[in-house]
C-alpha cells in the first residue's frame, strides 16, 4: 500500500547551460515521500504535475526563454526551417469519399495551418466544406472528426480545442451547412455513428473533478444523442453497470445492428452486439473478457465477420451468426498466417492487408471467402486504404516508404487494375536515396527488424549525423512512411533508422507481450543493440547519434538514456511517459496497464518499474547527452508533468556541459491537430539542436 506525505519546503538548484550558456531556472523542490510496500520514495517535483497553479505556469514560462534563448543563437537555425518551409508548400490531397450526392476529399494547399474539407457535386462543381483554419484565430482549433447519415444529408463533426482530448460535436445539415441541433461537449476517445438519420451514439467520460487536463477519467459510458434534444437528456447504452476504462459503440452500414466494445486497457476487449430493428432487443454478450482483441468487421444480414486474435496471435478472420455469436459457433474464413493480418473492406470485397517484416501485403477475398487475387503494390513500402461502401465501385488506396511522399491510388475491385490518382509534387529526389533493411541481434538473441535510409553515397566512417527513432509497445507497428522533417535531415547528408522493436506489432501478440510489463526491459535492450549495429557498422560513432521518440516512444528514450548515457550525444523525448509510479493517476493512464503494470499492483511489478522508471533513475554527477524534451501544455493524453520533472531532476543533476532544455509548446496536445506553422518549427529547433551540439556550426551539405 502507498502513504502519501507532502510537506513543501523551498529548495534550489542550478547548474551551467554548457559554456556561456546561462543557467537553468531555479526549481523549487519539495518533501514528497510516497511509500510503496515499506519502500520510500521521494517526488520533490510533485508540485509541478498542478497544471492549475501559477508556480507551475512560472516555470514553464522560465524554461522556455531558456530554451529558446539557446535555440536563437544556433546559426543556421533559420536556415532549417526555411528549408522545411519550403519543402512542405506543396498541395497534399486525401482520397475521396462519397456521401449522398457529394464527393467529399480534404486538401491543404502547402502551408495551411489545417487541412479543409471540400466537396464536389455530380458535376465537379468545388467548394469549401468545412475550413478548421477559421474556428480559431491561432488555428489551434482542429478538425478531429466528421461522420455523416447513412444517406449523406445530415452531418456531426467534432473539434479540439489547444489539442485536447476533449472534444466538442456540432450538428449540421449536409447541404446547406447550417447547425441543427445542440451541440455536446466534454466528449473525449469517441466515433460518432449514427443511427439512421435519428441521431448518433457517442462515448465520453463525466467530467473529472480538478483539472480537465490531468485528472483521472476512469469510467467510461456510451451514450445515445437524439438529434434535437439536449445533451443532459442522452441515455447511457452501457456503462452503468458495467465499469470499463473505454468503451465504444458503431452502427452496422445496413443500419440493423449497434457494435459495442469494451475494455479495461488498450489491449483486449469485450464484444458486445444489438439488433437496432428489434426494439424489444437487449444487448448480447459476444465475447467475455479481456484476453483477446475482437470486432466486428462487416456483416450481410445476419453472417458477422468477426476479426480476432482468439487462438491467432497473428490474427484471423470468423463468421458468425448474429442470432447466436458465441464463438464456440464460429467458423473459419481467413485463417491465420505467419504474418500480422489488418483486414478493411470496400465494394463488396474483403482486403487482407498483411505485413511481413514491417512491409505491407494485400490479398483481395470475396464474401464467399474465395481469394481473388494478390494485388499487385507499386513497391516495398506502406499501403493503407481499400476502404469503402458496399456499393462503391472504385475503391483508393495510399502507397508510401521513408523516400516515397504518399500517393493516392484509385483501385477497380473487379478489374483489379490500379493508376496514379493523386501524385504529390515534392521538392525532393526520391532517386538520390536508399532505404535497406537489416536484422541484427538484441541483447538475449532475438533477431530485430531495422530500415536504415540515407542519401546515394555517404561513406560509412562512423561520422553521419544520424537519428535512430523507436517506438515499442502498445502493439503498434513503425512501418515506413514519408516525412518533409525527414527528408530534409536525409537531404543535409543525415542517416535516419527505424528500429521495430518488440512492444510493437509488427510480428503481432507474442512480439506485442515479449515488450510488457516485466518484459519491458526488452524494449530498451533492443533500441540499444541497434545503437550498438549503427556504430559497429560504422554509420554513425556515440558524437554523431541522436536518438528520438514519442509518446510511449519518449518512454523509450528516457530509459535507454539513463542507462546507456555514453551512447548518444543527442536525446530527444517527446510527449513521454516517464514517471512510471503514477502514470496511471492521470487522465485515462490507468488503461495502460497492459503493458506497463503498476507500482501498486504487487511488490515485484513496482521493484521491476522502479529500475527503469527515467524520472527516478537520474544520477547526480552523470554526463548525460544533450538533451532535448518537448511536450504540450494542454496534453491529457500524457501529461506534461512527465516532461517537467524529467527536465527538473536532469538540470539538478547533470554533469559536463551538455545542455538538458524542455520546449513546452503552449496551446498544444499530444500531436493531433498541431498547425502546419507550430509543427515547421518545432520540427526545425529539433534538428537544429541536435546538429548544434553533434559539433556543426553551419548545415551539412553533402
Amino acid at each position: 500500500m502507498k502513504k502519501i506525505i507532502l510537506i513543501m519546503v523551498v529548495s534550489f538548484s542550478s547548474n551551467a547551460l554548457g559554456q556561456n550558456q546561462g543557467v537553468y531556472p531555479k526549481t523549487a523542490k519539495g518533501e514528497t515521500v510516497d511509500t510503496y510496500f515499506e519502500t520510500k520514495i521521494n517526488d520533490p517535483y510533485r508540485w509541478l504535475e498542478d497544471d492549475k497553479s501559477t508556480q507551475t505556469a512560472e516555470w514553464v514560462k522560465q524554461e522556455n526563454n531558456i530554451t529558446f534563448n539557446y535555440l536563437a543563437q544556433i546559426p543556421f537555425r533559420n536556415e532549417i526551417r526555411e528549408k522545411m518551409e519550403k519543402m512542405w508548400n506543396y498541395e497534399k490531397i486525401s482520397a475521396p469519399f462519397k456521401e449522398g450526392k457529394y464527393t467529399y476529399f480534404y486538401k491543404n494547399n502547402g502551408l495551411q495551418n489545417q487541412s479543409v474539407l471540400y466537396r464536389k457535386d455530380d458535376v465537379g462543381k468545388e467548394e469549401v466544406f468545412l475550413d478548421p483554419n477559421t474556428f480559431s484565430k491561432d488555428a489551434t482549433t482542429s478538425l478531429d472528426g466528421v461522420s455523416f447519415s447513412k444517406d449523406g444529408s445530415l452531418v456531426a463533426y467534432s473539434i479540439s480545442e489547444a489539442g485536447s482530448d476533449w472534444r466538442k460535436v456540432i450538428f449540421i445539415n449536409a447541404e446547406t451547412k447550417k447547425s441543427i441541433g445542440s451541440d455536446l461537449v466534454d466528449v473525449k476517445f469517441s466515433g460518432l455513428s449514427w443511427k439512421g438519420n435519428e441521431g448518433i451514439y457517442y462515448s465520453s467520460y463525466e467530467k473529472p473533478k480538478g483539472s480537465e487536463l490531468s485528472a483521472k477519467t476512469d469510467e467510461h459510458k456510451l451514450y445515445f444523442h437524439k438529434l434535437g434534444s439536449q445533451q443532459k437528456e442522452d441515455v447511457v447504452i452501457f456503462g452503468d453497470q458495467q465499469k470499463r476504462r473505454y468503451v465504444g459503440g458503431s452502427v452496422s452500414e445496413d443500419d440493423n445492428y449497434l457494435f459495442i466494445s469494451a475494455a479495461n486497457s488498450t489491449s483486449g476487449n469485450e464484444l458486445y452486439i444489438m439488433n437496432l430493428k428489434d426494439p424489444k432487443s437487449k444487448i448480447v454478450t459476444v465475447v467475455e473478457g479481456f484476453d483477446n482483441d475482437v470486432d466486428v468487421l462487416d456483416n450481410i444480414g445476419s453472417k458477422l465477420y468477426i476479426l480476432t486474435n482468439i487462438n491467432a496471435p497473428n490474427k484471423c478472420v470468423v463468421t458468425a451468426d448474429a442470432n447466436n455469436p458465441n464463438p464456440k459457433n464460429w467458423k473459419p474464413f481467413i485463417r491465420e498466417t505467419e504474418n500480422v493480418l489488418s483486414p478493411s473492406t470496400g465494394a463488396g470485397y474483403i482486403f487482407a492487408n498483411y505485413m511481413k517484416d514491417a512491409i505491407s501485403q494485400v490479398q483481395q477475398y470475396g464474401y464467399d471467402g474465395k481469394l481473388v487475387r494478390e494485388i499487385t503494390l507499386p513497391g516495398i513500402g506502406t499501403v493503407s486504404g481499400f476502404g469503402g461502401k458496399m456499393k462503391d465501385e472504385v475503391l483508393y488506396f495510399s502507397f508510401t516508404n521513408y523516400t516515397t511522399p504518399g500517393t493516392i491510388y484509385s483501385f477497380s475491385p473487379k478489374e483489379g487494375e490500379s493508376k496514379i490518382y493523386k501524385q504529390p509534387k515534392v521538392n525532393f529526389n526520391s532517386n538520390n536515396f536508399v532505404s535497406k533493411q537489416v536484422f541484427y541481434p538484441s541483447k538475449d538473441g532475438t533477431k530485430i527488424p531495422m530500415i536504415i535510409t540515407y542519401k546515394k553515397g555517404v561513406t560509412l566512417n562512423g561520422k553521419n549525423p544520424t537519428i535512430l527513432y523507436g517506438y515499442g509497445g502498445f502493439n503498434i507497428s513503425l512501418t515506413p512512411s514519408f516525412s518533409v522533417a525527414n527528408a530534409i535531415w536525409l537531404d543535409m547528408g543525415g542517416v535516419y533508422a527505424v528500429a521495430n522493436l518488440r512492444g510493437g506489432g509488427e510480428y503481432g501478440k507474442k512480439w506485442h507481450d515479449a515488450g510488457t510489463k516485466m518484459q519491458k526491459q526488452n524494449v530498451f535492450d533492443d533500441f540499444i543493440a541497434a545503437a550498438e549495429y549503427l556504430i559497429k557498422e560504422k554509420y554513425t560513432t556515440p558524437d554523431y547519434l541522436a536518438i528520438k521518440g514519442g509518446s510511449n516512444g519518449g518512454l523509450l528514450v528516457g530509459a535507454t538514456m539513463t542507462q546507456r548515457p555514453d551512447l548518444m550525444k543527442v536525446a530527444l523525448p517527446a510527449v513521454g511517459v516517464l514517471d512510471m509510479l503514477r502514470y496511471h493517476t492521470f487522465t485515462a493512464g490507468a488503461g495502460w496497464a497492459y503493458d506497463y503494470g503498476t507500482a501498486e499492483e504487487s511488490k515485484s511489478m513496482f521493484d521491476y518499474l522502479i529500475k527503469y522508471s527515467p524520472v527516478h533513475n537520474v544520477k547526480l554527477g552523470v554526463k548525460y547527452p544533450a538533451t532535448l524534451i518537448t511536450t504540450g501544455d494542454h496534453d491529457d493524453r500524457v501529461v506534461p508533468a512527465h516532461s517537467f520533472k524529467f527536465a527538473a531532476e536532469l538540470q539538478a543533476k547533470q554533469s559536463g556541459t551538455n545542455p538538458v532544455l524542455i520546449r513546452i509548446e503552449t496551446n498544444a496536445g499530444h500531436g493531433a491537430g498541431k498547425p502546419v506553422s507550430k509543427t515547421i518549427e518545432e520540427a526545425a529547433d529539433i534538428q537544429a539542436f541536435t546538429l548544434f551540439n553533434m559539433g556543426f556550426r553551419e548545415v551539412p551539405r553533402k
